[in-house]
């Protein structure tokens, strides 16, 4: 990982955490020539879901934006396991898709995905620009609040 990285993080308070086993019949991340795909995170920190149920009914905003920050330091995390630790490898991070359980008339979904992208882009830098998606859900596995998948272009 650069200094550059290594730094944001450290002045972010961020420490990566061990990138999470597949919960289902799936891998936790594909690369297909220089494209890095990985799979949904959820909000996990401490090895549990942090912030579970339904945006707008049990669960405030500004905790479904933390909920949105773990899932994209789990990107991190996932990204640096593909990639051997070494996040220098990482060109853009092209698009990730946000997927908020929201109760019926919650509308702010952008929002809640603005706390992933706010931290991708602070930790990445101009690679960390991003293409986005932010969806509502009847629910999520393991009645997260959050759920997000990314993809990457890497060297």
């Amino acid at each position: 990982m650069t200094n550059e990285i290594s730094k944001r993080l450290e002045d972010l308070g961020i420490t990566l955490p061990v990138a999470a086993a597949p919960a289902a019949n799936y891998v936790p991340y594909v690369i297909s020539g220089n494209t890095l795909y990985l799979s949904g995170q959820l909000p996990i920190e401490g090895g549990k879901v942090a912030v579970t149920g339904i945006v707008g009914k049990d669960v405030a905003l500004e905790d479904a934006k933390r909920a949105a920050e773990l899932c994209a330091i789990n990107i991190l995390a996932q990204a640096s396991a593909a990639l051997g630790g070494d996040l220098t490898r990482v060109k853009r991070l092209i698009k990730i898709n946000g997927f908020v359980a929201s109760a019926q008339d919650f509308t702010n979904q952008h929002l809640v995905i603005n706390g992933a992208s706010d931290l991708l882009v602070n930790v990445l830098g101009e690679a960390g620009k991003h293409a986005r998606a932010a969806v509502g859900m009847a629910c999520l596995p393991l009645n997260a609040a959050v759920e997000i998948d990314a993809i990457l272009e890497i060297a």
